[in-house]
């Protein structure tokens, strides 16, 4: 089966910015050529993550309101004493929701729900350029 890789980057806010990248995502998939496979979708670093959810305003709202009641951004972390960057909550909401995110596709379409984006979500506390990596297994 053959292998293609993409990749694209997202300017970010941070302090869980959330990115629909799911159009990009479909562009990789259409400039494939595939057909039939597996979309991994990646994010570098270990203070963002990818998802998939409705990308409307209540969950926009929604979703940092979450991640600071679990993980509030101003306690402290271990990881703040070790670096003192004061992200340890970045780390910890990226290691929770993870860096990637399997999507499968059949006749050349992402296969995700009506209500269903791929979302990038960066927990940093500073802006970022972030790098996106689509790689699509398939035939």
């Amino acid at each position: 089966m053959p292998v293609k890789t993409f990749d694209f980057t997202v300017d970010s806010q941070g302090y869980c910015h959330l990115e629909d990248i799911t159009d990009r995502v479909s562009r990789c998939l259409t400039q494939s050529g595939l057909s039939d496979g597996i979309a991994c979708v990646a994010v570098v670093g270990s203070t963002a993550a990818i998802s998939t959810f409705e990308f409307e305003p209540g969950l926009r709202q929604d979703i940092p309101e979450f991640f600071e009641d679990l993980l509030p951004s101003n306690r402290p972390y271990h990881h703040d004493d070790t670096w003192h960057d004061g992200n340890g909550f970045s780390h910890m909401r990226s290691f929770l929701l993870k860096t990637s995110h399997t999507v499968p596709f059949g006749q050349g379409r992402l296969m995700l729900g009506t209500w269903q984006q791929i979302v990038l979500a960066d927990f940093d506390n500073k802006t970022r350029r972030r790098k996106v990596v689509v790689q699509l297994v398939g035939e």
